[in-house]
């Protein structure tokens, strides 16, 4: 029976859905007992003061947000395992839970470039990776296509001031960026920072700026007017595959490790950024419709009845637009809705499918298995596993 000390910042999601994905691991392995510390510990007694009571308590390993700091090299000469989330930077010396950040900036530009934009931002930090990264791998898709990226990066997160509710360096940025506009951000906070501040110029979400944040955090995503989307994220995975780590080392040393990288699944599609940024009026009414009425069984013959284009002048500029054809646009948009109804309702695949429209549930369950690789049985309980 582990003794386990969380030193995590358990008010997020991102932590919580960590929890869970290590408490599934310790049920099924242990019980563990877990000592949750407060995150506060980190700065009023140090690493000196959380050794000292780890092994007071004979803690056999440590999953927590710990500062880059040398000193950290101090568990490891202890010999207590500790995994840490790179909520700042990466560690050398120890495993981190980190992410595929690069490629959550690339699905974020690749949603964006869908939905017809040719104008982009990024907001975040320049000193943390996460933020970092994930603007690296935006630009890099965007500019691939041509295009270019406008930044507003702060050094520093400040919490206490409310410099988006009065002039500030951003809100004029804001009102200097090309519209409309295809807006990412680091995160969900920094996300609902936009939307409170285009709502306070004024600016139109989504109808100027389209706002994307990450980690998919619902309480922020909904108290965002509009409410935010959002890319999710696998952390429950993340927590499962952490804490089958940390029993690896505890049995077999702190040498031998690796890093934890939590990927994003898909994009949660909510208000913020429900349009379609097209100045060809046949495609904007094309797409509207398509996503529309997704939840049915839809056909390209029923969008070409909404625009008075033929089906192969309305293929040709809908590829040209959205680059791509319009079957394959349904396709994965469908694909896309199943996915997170598998996700989000304890529906089965035949029920899914009546929901959708889809007479043959086995057709889309065939389908599925195409783009993810597995059954939607499979997907589904991996995810809540998190395994």
């Amino acid at each position: 029976m582990y003794k386990i000390i969380l030193l995590l910042d358990f008010a997020e999601e991102y932590s919580k859905s960590l929890m869970k994905g290590i408490n599934t691991y310790s049920k099924e392995k242990g019980p563990w007992i877990f000592c949750r510390m407060p995150i506060f510990h980190r700065e009023t007694v140090g690493i000196d003061g959380i050794l000292k009571w780890a092994l007071e308590w004979g803690a056999d390993g440590i999953i927590g947000q710990l500062y880059n700091d040398k000193e950290i090299e101090k568990f490891v000469q202890a010999g207590i395992p500790v995994i840490a989330q790179d909520f700042k930077e990466r560690f050398a010396e120890i495993p981190n839970i980190t992410g595929a950040y690069h490629e959550t900036g690339q699905l974020g530009a690749d949603y964006f470039l869908k939905k017809g934009f040719t104008n982009f931002a990024f907001y975040g930090f320049s000193d943390i990776v996460w933020s970092r990264e994930r603007s690296e791998g935006f630009e890099k898709r965007i500019n691939s296509t041509g295009h270019k990226v406008h930044y507003f990066e702060h050094k520093k997160a400040r919490s206490t001031e409310l410099w988006y509710y009065k002039p500030s360096s951003l809100s004029r940025w804001l009102k200097s960026l090309p519209k409309p506009i295809g807006l990412m951000a680091c995160d969900d906070n920094q996300g609902q920072h936009i939307t409170e501040a285009c709502r306070y110029l004024g600016i139109r979400i989504p109808e100027e700026v389209a706002v994307l944040g990450v980690d998919n955090d619902e309480m922020i995503c909904d108290l965002s007017d509009p409410p935010l989307s959002s890319i999710a994220l696998d952390v429950e995975k993340g927590g499962y595959d952490t804490a089958k780590l940390l029993d690896h080392l505890i049995k077999h040393g702190i040498t031998d490790y690796h890093d934890i990288v939590v990927k994003p699944v898909q994009v949660i599609t909510r208000h913020s950024t429900d349009i379609y940024a097209t100045n060809d009026d046949h495609i904007a009414s094309s797409l509207k419709f398509i996503h529309q009425n997704i939840d049915k069984n839809l056909h390209v013959d029923e969008v070409v009845k909404q625009v008075p284009l033929s089906r192969r002048a309305l293929e040709k500029r809908f590829l040209e637009i959205t680059g791509y054809p319009v079957y394959k646009y349904i396709f994965n948009l469908r694909i896309e809705k199943f996915t997170q109804k598998l996700l989000d309702t304890d529906m089965s695949v035949f029920e899914i499918a009546l929901d959708m429209g889809l007479i043959d549930s086995k057709n889309i369950a065939r389908q599925f298995r195409q783009v993810k690789g597995c059954s939607p049985s499979v997907y589904r309980s991996r995810s809540r596993a998190g395994k």
